[in-house]
């Protein structure tokens, strides 16, 4: 929110008048209570001579394209002859006899804009009269002339020729204050100057309550008539939600009367364009107080009025002038007539102050906070009204606003009040919140004095009433009762934050806390950690894998019509509209990582990548919707935990180029499909698992290249190089390599390894074996395994050869064999017999024949 330092000053001076701080401090009294700012600035300077000007005579000059006026202006003596000033001006917003800001010539306007005398439209112009926009309080272009009331300057006591900066206020800044979307009512004067008057520890007066409070006149509400009897009809239905609805009137305004420069100027410097007195009177009330208003017509209003839903295929033509087709949870204001206002958003033209009203209904109301802001995001319309009712305004003041406007406008434009006032509904109650008085202290691991969370709730406006109980410590048992301004707390936690905020966040010691005894991380925790370390140390970089694919990427595969990869969860709004999958594998995610590596000249890579994979049962699975106005029933909640999809960790790894550089070591050496088992083991080592490979075909890997990676009899990934086709169709290069492990799916064991060192020598052996080539090195190895025996350490697959000698479809595989006995040192003999028995089980499971 933009606002004034010198605004929010005025309403802290009126109980503290001697307080005042720079522009620095200002800006750290917000952060102290929890309020970022997005910066400061002071209002552009001018310098030279800008001073207080009337206009004596204007000639309107004929013959150019656009109205251009040839003015003579006195500024008494400050043009150093006392002779009138000639000015051109094209502005058509002041008349003869006018007060206006006249920049003279020497005079430099923000931005480096210097004022001289020159020749334009055939005429000598000898200064400027300016405009807001050009002495740097807006940043509105054509916002008109300054004129300056007649009476106002009679209260300053000036003269023409004086300095016109104290006139306008240019000694000030303009705040940018960032309001989180939970506390609406610091939208407004009132809201931030309570909070500043907790951050610098003065006393603070109420402004809704207190026109002096608010700087204003100390008798704005005096003479106002009573407030008996209705001053429109009105009908409020139930399913509009709006708790609170409330008009005044006033009759008989001036239309061509303006507001005066200090309400214009608020409204300028806190980013409002300044329309017409009406207008401008709901929106001064808004700023101050946080209360958006609205102002029709009131000799455009026909008959009664009526807070409806509206009804599908209705239209209206909002202030911004653009026709809006409604849905049916739209609230609106309509009468005998049509509608005349999209509730709490904005206002129709049909019933538009305009420059012939003469009689202003002014109308508040407290609307729901939901209903707006989806009212809002469909209509794609937000506003200075929405943007409060968002974040909930206060409903007890409604009726206070309302006076202020009528108030207010017949002080600027004339009238009369109508005596009366329309009120359906009523303020909503606040409930009661019960906590103890040592609960901030116990969250913020700090002692604070006896009082202190009392006296800060408060300040924030809450009621506050001691139950007479304690608790074991001696704490004081309070109910709490927030005020209408905060809607936002409603439950202990709430309530210990406002207090903690004050008391100073930044006070509160970072400390970690300690973890108890026995706890830490799970077993299953610790084995990722292995996972992603063992990985790290092996050469691979951790990535963070999108759990978004392409919609395409399984047709890219070409998988099967039937394969389960392709039961995906879709988004309903995702960020991308081509990627409106949550994966059932990494591999997409991962694909896509390495081809923006590799297209950015990275030629070389070898990337991992742990995350989970979501598995729905089904592409229509969907979840229940229970409703939001209660906790959900337990069975509620069973149906909810069902429908979610299985969300199993997985780990993939893929790489492409040089796993070895070219070097003074040797030739480089490029990744192939036995990298990425390696990796597998690499894997299975840190998850303390045993894997077993089988060949396998598997898109996206290449068939003949793909390893199935197995836990016993469960396949847990696969492992190998990927289809040249989907190589080519993802443009990643060929013969990139990739393993993709299900982590859930591994046995988890906590083991605890220890060296186990044997006094007793090992007796080395080897043993050569021709197979069929079809047979898996794996199988021949497990084979000799369960034939050596208990005496077998170690099995070990070094020398895989062929040649024309053994045949086309002949392969010899030689292994390393490690014998050694627990009890005693083993003879060459007995290795030799446990040697012969892993032959003998070898030629009888898979055929193999020791090598001569």
């Amino acid at each position: 929110m933009l606002i004034s330092q010198s605004w929010l000053t005025r309403i802290l001076q009126t109980a503290n008048p001697s307080w005042s701080v720079d522009a620095e401090e200002f800006d750290a009294g917000f952060v102290r209570v929890g309020f970022e700012t997005e910066g400061y600035e002071p209002i552009p300077e001018t310098t030279g001579p800008l001073v207080l000007g009337r206009v004596e005579k204007i000639e309107e000059l004929e013959g150019f394209k656009k109205p251009i006026r040839y003015c003579q202006v006195n500024v008494g003596t400050a043009n150093g002859t006392g002779e009138m000033q000639k000015i051109i001006c094209g502005a058509r917003n002041f008349a003869e006899g006018d007060y206006v800001v006249i920049s003279l010539p020497g005079t430099v306007l923000p931005g480096g804009f210097e004022i001289g005398a020159r020749k334009t439209y055939g005429k000598i112009s000898e200064g400027m009269i300016c405009s807001a926009m050009e002495v740097g309080m807006t940043s509105v272009q054509n916002s008109g002339i300054i004129t300056i009331p007649e009476p106002e300057i009679e209260r300053l006591g000036m003269k023409l020729g004086d300095d016109a900066r104290p006139l306008l206020g240019l000694d000030d800044t303009v705040f940018d204050v960032n309001i989180t979307p939970d506390r609406g009512y610091a939208l407004s004067a009132r809201g931030l100057a309570r909070e500043l008057a907790s951050s610098f520890d003065l006393q603070f007066r109420d402004p809704a309550t207190d026109p002096a409070a608010a700087a204003l006149d100390d008798d704005l509400l005096a003479g106002l008539p009573g407030t008996d009897g209705d001053v429109q009809k009105i009908e409020v239905d139930a399913d509009t939600q709006c708790s609170l609805f409330a008009m005044r009137k006033v009759v008989g305004i001036d239309p061509k009367a303006e507001s005066p420069l200090w309400l214009q100027r608020e409204l300028m410097l806190c980013g409002a364009r300044p329309v017409n007195a009406a207008t401008d009177v709901t929106n001064y009330i808004m700023f101050l107080l946080g209360t958006p208003m609205h102002a029709f017509d009131a000799e455009k209003i026909s008959g009664a009025l009526h807070v409806r839903c509206a009804r599908e295929g209705e239209k209206l033509t909002t202030l911004d002038h653009v026709e809006r087709e409604l849905h049916a949870e739209d609230v609106v204001i309509a009468d005998n007539s049509g509608i005349q206002s999209l509730a709490g958003v904005m206002g129709g033209t049909t019933s538009e102050i305009s420059d012939e009203t003469t009689d202003v209904l002014f109308e508040a109301a407290h609307w729901d906070q939901i209903t707006i802001a989806r009212t809002c995001r469909r209509h794609k319309l937000s506003s200075e009204a929405s943007r409060r009712f968002e974040r909930g305004v206060d409903p007890a003041v409604i009726t206070e606003a309302l006076d202020y406007a009528v108030s207010l406008l017949v002080r600027i434009a004339g009238g009369r009040v109508v005596e009366g006032r329309t009120v359906v509904g009523e303020v909503p109650t606040m409930p009661t919140i019960t906590m103890h008085t040592s609960r901030p202290g116990k969250v913020a691991g700090m002692i604070y004095p006896d009082g202190t969370t009392i006296g800060r709730l408060r300040e924030i406006g809450c009621t506050v009433r001691e139950t007479g109980d304690r608790d074991g410590n001696g704490a004081r048992e309070i109910e709490v009762t927030p005020p209408t301004w905060r809607p936002d707390l409603t439950m202990p936690a709430e309530l210990v934050e406002e207090v903690l905020r004050l008391q100073g966040l930044e006070d509160i010691p970072s400390v970690v806390p300690t973890a108890p005894a026995g706890r830490g991380l799970t077993p299953r925790q610790r084995m990722r950690r292995s996972v992603g370390h063992a990985l790290a140390w092996a050469g691979y970089a951790e990535i963070i894998p999108t759990p978004f694919i392409a919609n395409d990427v399984f047709d890219v595969w070409d998988l099967d019509a039937d394969d389960p990869r392709r039961v995906t969860v879709k988004v309903q709004n995702p960020l991308e509209a081509d990627a409106a999958c949550i994966g059932t594998t990494l591999l997409p995610s991962m694909i896509d990582a390495l081809r923006r590596n590799v297209t950015r000249g990275q030629r070389d890579v070898a990337l991992f990548g742990i995350a989970q994979v979501s598995k729905p049962e089904s592409s229509e699975q969907s979840s229940p919707m229970p409703s939001v106005q209660q906790r959900p029933s337990d069975q509620e909640l069973k149906e909810l935990l069902a429908s979610l999809p299985q969300q199993p960790l997985h780990v993939s790894v893929i790489a492409t180029g040089n796993r070895q550089l070219q070097g003074i070591w040797g030739e480089a050496q490029a990744f192939t499909a036995r990298d990425a088992i390696e990796s597998a083991r690499v894997i299975g080592r840190a998850a303390g698992v045993e894997f077993t490979f089988h060949n396998a075909e598997y898109l996206p890997w290449h068939p003949g290249r793909c390893a199935e990676i197995r836990v016993g009899d469960t396949v847990v990934g696969h492992a190998g190089e990927l289809h040249p086709q989907v190589c080519e169709r993802a443009h990643v290069p060929s013969r990139t390599v990739a393993l993709e492990i299900d982590l859930d799916a591994l046995p988890l064991e906590e083991t605890f390894p220890r060296p186990v060192l044997s006094p007793f020598p090992a007796v080395l052996q080897d043993v050569a074996v021709v197979v069929d080539s079809t047979i898996p090195a794996s199988d021949v190895e497990d084979a000799l395994r369960v034939g050596a025996g208990e005496l077998l350490e170690d099995i070990r697959l070094f020398d895989i050869y062929t040649s024309d000698a053994l045949g086309n479809e002949k392969r010899s595989l030689t292994f390393s064999l490690r014998f050694r006995a627990c009890d005693r040192t083993l003879t060459e003999e007995e290795a030799s017999e446990a040697r012969k028995a892993a032959i003998s089980e070898a030629e009888e499971r898979v055929g193999a024949e020791l090598r001569g």
